[in-house]
């Protein structure tokens, strides 16, 4: 009914952090650019948050269309149909608070093994090759 509405949350909250933080690291590259003794990471957080985004955005908007298709989302007021009475009220309720927080903390872990997998393969791609006798 309108689980898609806590991934869509989690979407616009981590989207703010996201231009936050790239703004955040923008400035220190045009700050670091001419030293070239600091090395700064090869991908940044925001660009990895980015990938959440992205994530969290394409499948509430899948969501989304699924439920407009099966009529639970209407462009009339209250736009859900399940918000129209009392009864379906927590009905849907209940569906955010169970199936909207999984998905969106089900995204979230396959973004943090993302993450790990990436920092992982960047400190394999920083070590020195060992030369073989």
């Amino acid at each position: 009914m309108a689980c898609f509405l806590i991934p869509t949350t989690e979407a616009i909250v981590t989207t703010i952090l996201q231009r936050v933080l790239s703004s955040k690291e923008k400035n220190m590259e045009i700050h670091h650019e001419g030293d070239s003794s600091e090395n700064l990471p090869k991908s940044g957080f925001s660009r990895k948050l980015k990938w959440l985004n992205n994530m969290l955005w394409g499948g509430s908007a899948l969501l989304a269309l699924e439920h407009v298709w099966h009529g639970e989302v209407v462009p009339w007021f209250p736009f859900l149909t399940a918000a129209s009475d009392s009864s379906s009220r927590s009905e849907m309720f209940h569906e955010m608070a169970t199936v909207g927080v999984t998905m969106a903390l089900l995204v979230t872990a396959v973004w943090v093994g993302m993450v790990v997998v990436s920092s992982r393969l960047e400190k394999k791609a920083d070590k020195p090759v060992e030369e073989k006798n």
